[in-house]
């Protein structure tokens, strides 16, 4: 059909992942503990560095904006998809669809960015110490964030903006959530300027900070080898935890994402959704928690003041 002659959408049918009752009560009661793990995991964190003197530092100031990154993603998904369980009317407006969209775009872009500060941190403190006083100031990881932040938007969100994609009928997505390459299947017209754009956002977002990564990393992995074996242990266990949550995000989000969209498959590309927009954010403070000595002494200090 001629496009022109096709009928805008004007809200959306997210078809989640079960009709039947049972499954749908049994996936509320899965999601919201989910959630409320997420929530009070990374609230914890939140607390922990803000409350402990011994946790101001560069490298838990970036953790705090991780966790509020994690925050966003999650309450811009789970809360919407809870209500979709129990009402089982899964009608989302044009309006809600493209700002839980753009949240996601926006939190998970800069995430990016934010895992190669945290890698430029993590180099600095091992590689150059005796610089690190000076390269890390505060007023230089405030600008690093706020560059951050303004090229998250730049990236992901200011294209979309010279280059609006019309919504027509049908207007179901085998989907819970309204995730970007599922909602461009909708288009009215052809998507291929659309899927360069994506392709190419993809590359600059992904590929170039997770080099940097890389790179940063075999800086990092030389400069210990040089550290007698007394030394290698705390070295690594200050990297373990960025490096788990880096594979995490970045090997979901190439799987998801390193594909023309034409190959998108919703049926599986809702579980990967799944994994980056609602796994791992949850995981996220509990690695940090679990595998860094500074974060459980806190923690302990926490527990013990109010007498747990």
């Amino acid at each position: 059909m001629d496009p022109k002659n096709r009928t805008l959408a004007i809200e959306l049918i997210l078809l989640g992942f079960s009709k039947d009752l049972k499954t749908n009560l049994l996936l509320f009661v899965i999601f919201l503990l989910i959630y409320l793990v997420s929530l009070n995991a990374n609230c914890l964190i939140l607390f922990l560095v803000l409350s402990s003197k011994n946790l101001h530092m560069p490298m838990y100031f970036f953790l705090c904006i991780l966790s509020c990154m994690d925050l966003c993603i999650t309450s811009s998904v789970i809360p919407r998809f809870l209500v979709d369980l129990i009402s089982g009317r899964r009608i989302i407006s044009l309006a809600a669809c493209t700002v839980q969209f753009y949240i996601i775009l926006l939190m998970g872009g800069t995430e990016c960015l934010l895992l190669t500060l945290m890698a430029y941190d993590r180099y600095v403190a091992i590689c150059r110490p005796l610089h690190y006083p000076v390269l890390m100031r505060w007023s230089n990881c405030y600008r690093m964030t706020a560059s951050a932040w303004i090229l998250g938007f730049v990236i992901f969100i200011l294209p979309s903006f010279g280059n609006p994609v019309r919504l027509c009928y049908p207007n179901q997505i085998n989907h819970f959530m309204c995730e970007v390459l599922a909602v461009i299947q909708l288009a009215c017209e052809d998507i291929n300027s659309s899927d360069v754009s994506i392709q190419l956002t993809c590359f600059i977002a992904l590929f170039v900070p997770f080099l940097l990564i890389i790179v940063s990393y075999i800086c990092i992995l030389c400069s210990i080898l040089k550290i007698k074996s007394a030394g290698r242990a705390k070295a690594f266990s200050t990297c373990s935890s960025h490096v788990t949550v880096v594979v995490l995000f970045f090997g979901t989000a190439v799987v998801m994402y390193f594909r023309p969209s034409s190959k998108y498959s919703t049926n599986y590309g809702k579980y990967f959704s799944l994994f980056s927009n609602v796994i791992c954010p949850t995981l996220n403070p509990l690695i940090y928690c679990l595998n860094n000595k500074d974060v459980k002494e806190a923690q302990r200090k926490m527990f013990s003041r109010f007498g747990l």
